[in-house]
């Protein structure tokens, strides 16, 4: 493989096991391989995490630019709730 950096890397017994054991049962050609996937798979929750982050910081600041809030009356809220729920349960 052009491109290709080899690297060592200690892992604890349990995790070595499962690899070595992917590796037998057929799921995966290598030890490489597992680790490859698992590296790729880390990567995108990584990207997924940070476009998350990105989104709620907009948000927050969103929220922030819109203005001083007001306080609300629970009971109204949860009335204007039931209410919605109540329409929305009504036979169409």
């Amino acid at each position: 493989m052009a491109g290709v950096e080899k690297i060592s890397v200690a892992l604890p017994v349990d995790m070595a096991t499962l690899i070595r054991r992917a590796v037998a049962s057929g799921d995966y050609a290598s030890t490489s391989e597992v680790i490859r996937e698992a590296l790729r798979e880390w990567k995108a929750r990584r990207a997924t995490r940070a476009r998350a982050v990105a989104e709620l910081r907009e948000l927050w600041h969103e929220g922030l630019a819109s203005g001083s809030g007001s306080l609300l009356d629970v009971a109204v809220v949860k009335r204007r709730g039931r209410q919605r729920l109540a329409e929305r349960r009504k036979p169409g």
